[in-house]
């Protein structure tokens, strides 16, 4: 049985992955602020990638697949994962890092494909690269970069946040220009799960399939919600369409994995 540390697992996306996971692989996960739950569960360790060096936690697990969704401190989470890099190269193990759509923001004509160079004018973005460019430079087999627009689900931050905006009567920024894909939180694990299972190299594109102007995304999940007439700010960054999305083309994963913007907002608001 494959052993597996998925680092971040008490975050959003990091707690799906562990709960898709757990009862298929020997999983096991990091998590930095104290939690009666994970403080309990001998499957879960604290790690503050702040204060400590993850070679030690890595070389106790020796687990066959690293899942990075680590959040925080930019600095430190490049020293962090140059040191797993090291050690997958070491025990010949494989990192599976989850990346982002931001990658891609400084090109704005069109959406970006897997293996389109990266370039990006923010810092969130930036860091995202560097990290990527240092897996490229691996064997395929030992890892693979998952980049994803973003990502929705029945409690995820952006529901939760749509809600409190809504809920305090204020309006929400939506930026009618912008075309973008997204994805839902479960179908994320389902995807990550295959790729597991099937060994599966390079770089992924999960969002998805087709794409949609934000503020028509934004509108029909609160539609969906059931909040009549909310109230939108227009942004316009832009005289004309602006396309922030990551689509596949190389490397697709079967039709039943594969989500569209229809199916994100009904799994992100469904009761």
């Amino acid at each position: 049985m494959k052993r597996i540390l998925i680092l971040g697992a008490s975050g959003f996306i990091g707690n799906a992955l562990y709960k898709e996971l757990c009862s298929y692989f020997d999983t096991y996960g990091t998590y930095h602020t104290a939690n009666d739950f994970f403080e309990s569960n001998h499957q879960f360790h604290h790690f503050d990638m702040e204060t400590e060096n993850i070679e030690i936690l890595l070389e106790n697990l020796r687990p066959d697949v690293i899942i990075s969704s680590l959040r925080g401190d930019f600095d430190a989470q490049i020293v962090t994962h140059f040191s797993i890099i090291n050690h997958i190269i070491k025990h010949d193990s494989k990192l599976i890092f989850i990346s982002s759509a931001n990658v891609f923001d400084a090109f704005t004509n069109y959406p970006s494909y897997e293996y389109d160079k990266t370039l990006s004018q923010s810092i969130y973005g930036r860091f995202k690269i560097k990290i990527e460019n240092a897996l490229l430079r691996l064997p395929n087999h030992q890892y693979n970069i998952v980049r994803l627009p973003m990502v929705f689900g029945k409690t995820s931050p952006r529901i939760k946040q749509i809600k409190t905006i809504i809920d305090l009567g204020e309006p929400l920024e939506v930026f009618p220009n912008v075309v973008i894909n997204a994805t839902e939180i479960l179908k994320v694990t389902q995807q990550i799960h295959y790729i597991i299972n099937r060994n599966r190299q390079g770089v992924f594109h999960l969002g998805s399939t087709d794409l949609v102007h934000q503020r028509d995304f934004i509108a029909d999940v609160c539609e969906e919600m059931g909040y009549e007439n909310p109230l939108f700010k227009n942004v316009y960054d832009s005289n004309y369409d602006r396309f922030l999305a990551v689509l596949p083309k190389d490397n697709k994963l079967p039709k039943n994995l594969q989500i569209t913007i229809s199916q994100v907002v009904e799994a992100s608001t469904k009761a």
